[in-house]
C-alpha cells in the first residue's frame, strides 16, 4: 500500500473511534460547542500529528528496514529535551548533554549498521526522516501540553483536520483509488490499534498510576519487544547493531532523567 493511502485511512479510522467514544460517553454536544481559538489550535496540532509525523514516519518505514526505522524514531525523548530549550526556556546541564550525545552514537551505530567507516544505511533519506519524525513528535507533545480539554476531544478534532489533510494531499497527487482489500485492513489495524487503543491504554495507565516513573520506564521495553516481534511475525533478520545501537540510545535517556531529577 502507498504511503499516502495509509495514512489517509489509518487517519479515519482512528477518528471514528474516538468519534465512538465521545458519543458513547454523550460528550458530542461538547464537541459542537468547540469554541472557534480550540478549533484553530486542533487544526494546527492536527498537522503534526497525525498528518505530518505519521506522512514522514509512513515514509520512512517505505524507505528503511522495519527495525532502524523504528529504532530511529526513539530518539524522541532526546529531540523533546532539545526542542524544550529554545521553546519552553529549559536549561539543561553538562550532564545532560553527555547524555543525549550518548544517544546518538547509538543512533550512529543503528544508521551504520556498526560500521563507522562510511553510511551503510540502505536509503540515507530514509534516516533522515525516521529522525525527523520524532522532531514532529516532541513539537506535537510541546504544542498540547498548554492545551487543558478533555483527550478524546483533542485527538478526536486533531484527526479529523489530519483526515482532511490527507485528502487533500490524496487529490493534489491524484491518488484517490482504493488499495487492495487486505491493504485496506491492515491500514485500519493500524489507525484502530496504534493511533487508537494504544493511546487511550497509555492514559488510562498513567492514571492509574501512582508515579509516571513506573510506567515511563517501561515504554522503553517496546522498541526491544517490537525487534522481537519483527523477527517472529514478518521474518525480518535483525543486526546486532541494532541491539547494540538501540541499547546505547536507551541508556542514554534514562540517564538524562536520572540526571534531571538530582539537578
Amino acid at each position: 500500500m502507498d504511503y499516502l493511502h495509509l495514512l489517509g485511512i489509518s487517519s479515519a479510522t482512528a477518528m471514528f473511534f474516538f468519534l465512538i467514544l465521545i458519543v458513547f460517553k454523550g460528550e458530542l454536544k461538547a464537541i459542537c460547542n468547540t469554541s472557534q481559538s480550540d478549533v484553530i489550535h486542533s487544526a494546527l496540532l492536527g498537522f503534526l500529528n497525525p498528518f505530518l509525523y505519521y506522512l514522514i514516519l509512513f515514509k520512512a518505514y517505505s524507505l528503511l528496514s522495519a527495525q532502524i526505522a523504528l529504532s530511529l524514531n526513539y530518539i524522541w525523548p532526546i529531540t523533546l529535551v532539545l526542542l524544550s530549550i529554545p521553546i519552553l526556556k529549559q536549561k539543561i546541564g553538562l550532564k545532560s548533554i553527555a547524555c543525549i550525545l550518548l544517544s546518538f552514537i547509538g543512533v550512529i551505530i543503528i544508521a551504520n549498521k556498526g560500521s563507522f567507516s562510511g553510511i551503510q544505511s540502505p536509503n540515507t533519506w530514509g534516516v533522515i526522516l525516521a529522525i525527523g519524525s520524532s522532531v514532529v513528535w516532541s513539537l506535537f507533545w510541546i504544542f498540547n501540553t498548554k492545551d487543558q480539554r478533555k483527550v478524546t476531544h483533542k485527538l478526536f478534532l486533531n484527526f479529523f483536520f489530519g483526515v482532511i489533510y490527507s485528502l487533500i494531499t490524496l487529490i493534489c497527487v491524484g491518488k484517490i483509488n482504493l488499495p487492495s482489500t487486505n491493504s485496506i485492513t491492515a491500514a485500519i489495524y493500524i489507525g484502530l490499534v496504534e493511533c487508537g487503543i494504544a493511546y487511550i491504554f497509555w492514559l488510562k495507565a498513567m492514571k492509574l498510576s501512582s508515579s509516571t516513573d513506573k510506567i515511563g520506564n517501561l515504554v522503553f521495553l517496546s522498541p526491544f519487544i517490537s525487534l522481537f516481534l519483527l523477527r517472529l511475525i514478518i521474518g525480518e533478520s535483525i543486526y546486532l547493531s541494532t541491539w547494540i545501537g538501540l541499547s546505547v540510545i536507551i541508556s542514554g535517556i534514562l540517564l538524562q532523567k536520572i540526571t534531571i531529577k538530582k539537578q
